[in-house]
């Protein structure tokens, strides 16, 4: 997929596109639907679709002190992008004089004038411009526009808030039925306070770069994705009561890994299910005990997994 950092180096040679346009928090399955009927509706016409995004959530600017956390961030939501099949993705860098641009202006000179839309798709609670003035009434008065309307679950309505607060409860099977992929994090391993190699299970401490709606402390069972492939994981996010507690820390133990060290290297976390509230133990062998017990039930849980093989 080609990306697109804003539009002054576009030089779209492409004479019409239908565009999809959205934040896209998460490209939960809601999303999904918005990306695959735009895609749907270039293919019909034999044109190119071209996603328009943006490189964070607009609240960041708009209202800092309310912006929600990220559900995932920009590399992650344009790999899924990738997955769907879109072609060419422009990522708009959402500052203040974006935040400032009328609805009219947004639509003439990004839109119709950078990108060449001829028509524009998205979700039911899209708008855009300053003030939010560019509702989808008001879009489609002005330019071929398709309106997806809610996409459900259940009988529940996807949504990005709704799975950020999955997430932090810690149910991640909800999160990643709405996602419909595991819920991940991701940035770089540090070191740590080396207790687990002490104990048989050395971790990798995970280092974030940016701010992301976490779960809920507990222990759970996921995959680590690094340079050197993928594993089976049993991860830790808590405080570590039973030797002395201390700042949140996210960690991660890989199953049936060969041991080469993975300080610096990037890793991405998923989270498949919560095992267990995270314990206070009475010795360091119980808390290796419980370990050793966490470590079965991950094979267990990710033998069968439907995100198994993501």
């Amino acid at each position: 997929m080609q990306v697109h950092f804003g539009v002054g180096l576009l030089q779209a040679e492409w004479r019409k596109a239908v565009a999809c346009v959205g934040t896209f928090d998460g490209v939960h399955l809601g999303h999904q639907v918005v990306v695959k009927e735009a895609m749907r509706l270039a293919d019909a016409e034999e044109l190119p679709c071209i996603l328009v995004t943006f490189d964070r959530h607009p609240a960041a600017i708009l209202a800092p002190e309310k912006c929600p956390k990220a559900l995932a961030g920009l590399q992650e939501n344009l790999e899924v992008f990738d997955k769907l099949g879109i072609a060419a993705a422009v990522v708009l860098p959402f500052d203040a004089e974006l935040s400032r641009m009328s609805a009219e202006r947004f639509l003439r000179e990004i839109l119709i004038g950078a990108v060449k839309s001829s028509s524009i798709v998205v979700g039911h609670d899209f708008a855009m411009g300053n003030g939010r003035e560019g509702t989808t009434d008001w879009l489609s008065a002005r330019i071929p526009s398709t309106v997806v309307p809610p996409f459900e679950v259940d009988g529940r309505r996807v949504s990005s808030s709704l799975i950020r607060q999955a997430v932090s409860s810690g149910n991640l099977d909800e999160a990643n039925r709405f996602l419909g992929r595991c819920f991940s994090l991701s940035g770089l391993v540090v070191g740590g306070q080396k207790l687990g190699r002490k104990l048989g299970y050395p971790t990798a401490n995970l280092a974030r770069s940016f701010d992301q709606v976490v779960p809920e402390i507990g222990i759970y069972a996921g995959w680590v994705t690094s340079p050197r492939g993928r594993h089976m994981s049993s991860i830790s996010v808590g405080v570590r009561p039973a030797v002395g507690g201390g700042d949140r820390t996210i960690e991660a133990y890989l199953l049936d890994y060969p041991g080469e060290s993975l300080y610096g290297m990037a890793i991405k976390i998923e989270f498949a299910k919560r095992l267990r509230n995270e314990q206070n133990f009475a010795s360091l062998e119980d808390l290796t005990r419980q370990i050793a017990a966490d470590v079965e039930e991950t094979r267990i849980v990710l033998r069968n997994h439907p995100f198994s093989t993501s």
